[in-house]
């Protein structure tokens, strides 16, 4: 099963290669981040997994709303009309993508190394995490705990993003003004299918960062897919009503404030210090907290990000 996946997965890498068309682009790419979801699962990383689900899923919404704002629907399909011509010149790419790839896959496969592999971190970190970190899910842990250098630079990373994006661009006002519900809210059974879908997702995200440091999930996956809710709520309602700058601000502000808990928690180690009768209490706030900062940080950039190109910079 996993070896099916596996080669499916590099099948659906090597078809994004040769294709131009914006539009094919766009469900292939979320073909390839569907496959690496399942890889990732059945290789036995569930959190990875809905990380890149919920990916998947926010960029193909983002890419496909994107492309018919800036280019127009039919004008791309008149457009791939014209190109759809076969040609065998247009094969041997692929096909040398293939032998590429079959080539390092034999290499690979050959070099592997007959003893074993050396776990002894994995080891550690399931054997440790528990009293070390706490809580019952070990991803957590470990970029909570044991990897929260990285973690806390891979939120920092996001903010300049947005910075980025916002003072950057083309436009210089934050906040779009005069917008119309969108298309969409023209097909009944459309509005009514997002109606349903969007208290799920919000009920879903906030499960999912509440209970990051017990079961499958946390901040990154819940935000995601509280990210996901504001860009239903796009599809039916105006969009121009949220305050996207005090979005942007409070983001900064979670930011701020996972450091300073991290600097009191991690850097400082104020765990040392806590009566024993209470480290099972102080772990779960602590985890708890941090997924909460975490999930709305993320919710609130990939929100603006979304907001900044489909609403702003559109016009």
């Amino acid at each position: 099963m996993t070896w099916g996946v596996l080669v499916l997965w590099i099948i659906s890498a090597l078809v994004i290669v040769p294709e131009r068309r914006t539009y094919r682009l766009i469900i292939y790419f979320c073909i390839f981040s569907l496959i690496t979801s399942a890889a990732y699962f059945l290789l036995g990383s569930p959190d990875v997994a809905m990380a890149e689900a919920a990916i998947g899923v926010f960029s193909t919404i983002f890419f496909i709303i994107y492309a018919e704002k800036y280019y127009g629907l039919r004008e791309n399909i008149e457009r791939d009309r014209v190109r759809k011509r076969f040609s065998a010149k247009g094969l041997i790419k692929p096909f040398m993508a293939l032998l590429l790839c079959a080539g390092a896959f034999a290499l690979a496969v050959n070099f592997i190394p007959q003893a074993g592999m050396d776990d002894y971190l994995k080891r550690e970190y399931l054997t440790r995490f528990m009293t070390d970190v706490g809580g019952e899910n070990a991803v957590t842990a470990i970029y909570l705990g044991y990897r929260v250098y990285d973690t806390l630079f891979e939120a920092l990373i996001l903010v300049i993003a947005v910075v980025a994006v916002t003072h950057l661009s083309y436009f210089e006002q934050n906040q779009a003004s005069g917008t119309s519900p969108n298309e969409m809210t023209t097909s009944k059974i459309a509005v009514l299918s997002v109606r349903i879908i969007s208290p799920i997702l919000l009920a879903f995200g906030v499960y999912l960062i509440l209970n990051g440091h017990i079961t499958a999930g946390g901040g990154f996956q819940g935000g995601l897919v509280l990210a996901a809710f504001f860009i239903c709520r796009y599809m039916v309602y105006r969009i121009d009503d949220i305050p996207i700058g005090s979005v942007i601000r409070m983001e900064e502000y979670f930011y701020i404030g996972i450091t300073v808990i991290t600097i009191i928690v991690v850097f400082l180690g104020v765990a040392a210090y806590v009566p024993a009768a209470l480290v099972l209490f102080y772990q779960n706030a602590y985890l708890i907290s941090m997924n909460i900062l975490i999930g709305l940080k993320v919710a609130g950039g990939f929100f603006a990000l979304f907001y900044r190109f489909v609403s702003v910079e559109r016009r």
